[in-house]
Parts: structure tokens; C-alpha cells; sequence
């Protein structure tokens, strides 16, 4: 009671004091996620030792930190606070509060900043307003997305994941130098098969393993393959479309061929902004969007790159509230999440590298070959 009491007293004190455009003050943050460990902590006590408790805490903590040198301080710091014999309660409380007051001292720059509090979409055309509007997105978010919006509804489309490349000419990419299998590629998505091979660096399985088994399926959303085994189920894709009057929705749908599990739905779109054209990828979440926007290279030999990683305004990665009611966004701009994707010929093959980092760590990298069916 004495705690819940002084919870509310706090965050009385931080909405108070909060301007707006900003989120909650980061000492607030750390006591609501201490608030948060109490009572997990108090359960797992009554099967585990403060020591065990603690270090978990202190892992899951860092885990959601992403940057590998937070996933490592994290049950570093966890297993200390346990080992000094505290309660559960207390060692799950310490373990958190203690991390993330350490890691905010070491790492000073901003993770997630808020970058947009309640504007139209037109504001941020950078942002994929679609969200899932219900807790689970799947391989059918297409078709449910039709009856909201009221378009015309095809399933497995012929179509590509960009109308045309011309879409995406600047500065730094000219369509005419493309290879043209690449170009059908981009054009035609729906003529190609793609064989899959997933390359996870060590350090982040197991926080990978974390979010996969607690969020990534609970959502069927973001869900990819861990390792070569995975992907022997097969994988296959579709391209679902929703038509209406001045535009064309789609989906690109990747599951497992054997029982329909989802990999991953993302909504592809492309804008200009001034001369420049740009590819913005948004995946669906309950009542919000996570979107990469990716500016177009060119690459020797007539591939293409698209990546986040640019001193330009736009690309980057963004987690958007979309309000049911107004359509107005929230929008958090997260910092540090780097993706490249490259997909060039190589002996006269289609191949794609599809590589991600965090803080400059790369982690993961899918690398494809596309061939037609």
C-alpha cells in the first residue's frame, strides 16, 4: 500500500512536470519498472532463491535495454543485488531500478525519443498508419484490413511489393541503371521464390528467444525463422492487395508453408519528398505500427540498396500509436536500430542480403536466393 501511495504521488509529480512533446520523466520510468518487478519477483521467490530471481530480473532488464553491452550488465547487475539476500520482492525491485539507473549513467544517448504527439498522418509520411485492430495480426490481416477500408480485396495478387522502381529515383539511385532481374524483382515480387538462411550472432539468441516465445507469436508478427532447421518447414509468401479508388495497399505475407504460422506481414509504400523517393515498410501491432523507411542506393553491377542507415531527416524506425477514433499519430522515433537490405545478381542468380544492427552491432543477417516458381 505504502508503495502503490508513493507510485501515485510520483507520477502525479512527473505528468505535472512533463512539457509537451516529451514522455514521462526517466526517473518515473525507472519506478514503474520497479513497481513492475515487485511482484513477479515475489512469485518466482516462492520457488527460486533471491540470487536466481535477481539475475533474471536483472537479464529481462537488460534484454529489453537491446544494446548488447545492456543485455550483458543487465544479470551482472541482477545476480549482485540478489546475492546481498534481500527478499524476492526487493531483489526483483533492486535488480531493475538498479540496472537501469546504472545504464542511464553510461549510456547517455536516447534509445526512444518522441518524435510526434497527436498529428495527422499527413504530418509523417514517413509512418505506416496501418494498425492491427485486434491483439493477434496473422496472415489474414490483409483481408480484414479490406473490409475496414473498404477496397477491393486479392488474395496472392500478381503484383510486385513496389508499383515501379521509377517510384524511388534521387540523387543516389537512377532507375535506368538497374539490372533488370532486379527490377522484376521489385515489380513482380509474386513471380519469385524465395529460399531463406538466417544468420544470428551468438550474443542476442537468447533475448531473441525472450521476445519470440513472448511477444513475436503471441502476435503473430515478427517472428523469424532462429536457424536452418526452421526453415526446412518451408516458407512461403504471397503478396495480398487492397484496391481502392487512388491507391493500391500490399501486404507481403511470409509463413510457414506447413501450418500457416506467420513470419512476419508488412505493408509496403513508397512517398517522395522533394526529389528524393523513399520505401516506408510498416508492420501492423495492436492499435499501432512499427515502420523502417529505407532511402534507395545504387549498387555496382545494377543492384539496389535500401537502408535506414543515413544522415537524411527521414529513414530510420518508428513505433506509432495510431488513436482509433481521431486517425491521429503518436509517434516514437528509435534510435540505434540500423537495417540494410541488398539484393543484387551474382552469377547470374537473384540474391539479397537482408542485415541488421543495433548501435552499430550487426545481430542478424537473412541472406535470400530468388528464383522464379
Amino acid at each position: 500500500m505504502v508503495g502503490a501511495v508513493g507510485l501515485g504521488l510520483s507520477e502525479a509529480v512527473a505528468r505535472k512536470r512533463q512539457k509537451p512533446g516529451e514522455i514521462p520523466a526517466l526517473w518515473q520510468r525507472i519506478a514503474v519498472s520497479g513497481a513492475l518487478a515487485a511482484p513477479a519477483g515475489w512469485l518466482a521467490g516462492r520457488r527460486f532463491s533471491s540470487l536466481v530471481v535477481g539475475g533474471a530480473a536483472g537479464a529481462v532488464a537488460g534484454s529489453m535495454g537491446l544494446r548488447p553491452e545492456k543485455v550483458a550488465l543487465g544479470p551482472v547487475v541482477g545476480a549482485a543485488v540478489g546475492g546481498l539476500g534481500a527478499p524476492p520482492a526487493v531483489a526483483a525491485t533492486g535488480a531493475v531500478v538498479g540496472f537501469r539507473v546504472l545504464s542511464a549513467l553510461i549510456f547517455r544517448e536516447a534509445q526512444v525519443s518522441l518524435l510526434a504527439e497527436q498529428v495527422p498522418a499527413e504530418s509523417l509520411p514517413f509512418v505506416v498508419p496501418l494498425e492491427a485492430r485486434s491483439r493477434y495480426v496473422g496472415t489474414g490481416y490483409v483481408r480484414e484490413l479490406a473490409e475496414v477500408l473498404g477496397g477491393t480485396y486479392t488474395a496472392d495478387a500478381p503484383v510486385g511489393i513496389v508499383e515501379s522502381l521509377d517510384e524511388l529515383a534521387g540523387p543516389e539511385f537512377a532507375p535506368d541503371g538497374v539490372d533488370p532481374l532486379v527490377r522484376e524483382f521489385y515489380e513482380h515480387t509474386a513471380r519469385f521464390r524465395l529460399d531463406i538462411v538466417p544468420e544470428w550472432r551468438t550474443w542476442v539468441r537468447p533475448g531473441y528467444l525472450l521476445y519470440r516465445y513472448l511477444l513475436a507469436k503471441p502476435l503473430g508478427q515478427a517472428s523469424v525463422p532462429m536457424n536452418q532447421r526452421e526453415v526446412m518447414r518451408g516458407v512461403v509468401g504471397r503478396i495480398d492487395t487492397v484496391v481502392r479508388e487512388k491507391e493500391t495497399v500490399r501486404g507481403w505475407i511470409r509463413s510457414y508453408a506447413d501450418d500457416d504460422e506467420p513470419i512476419y506481414v508488412g505493408i509496403y509504400t513508397t512517398y517522395r519528398d522533394g526529389e528524393r523517393g523513399y520505401v516506408s515498410v510498416g508492420f501492423p501491432l495492436p492499435q499501432a505500427s512499427f515502420t523502417a523507411t529505407l532511402v534507395p542506393r545504387a549498387r555496382e553491377g545494377g543492384g539496389l540498396v535500401l537502408t535506414s542507415e543515413s544522415s537524411l531527416e527521414h529513414p530510420g524506425h518508428y513505433l506509432t500509436f495510431v488513436d482509433p477514433e481521431t486517425r491521429e499519430l503518436t509517434a516514437l522515433a528509435v534510435h540505434g536500430f540500423g537495417e540494410t537490405l541488398d539484393v543484387f545478381v551474382e552469377d547470374g542468380e537473384l540474391r539479397a542480403s537482408h542485415a541488421f544492427s543495433v548501435f552499430g552491432m550487426p545481430f542478424l543477417v537473412l541472406r535470400y536466393r530468388m528464383t522464379r516458381k
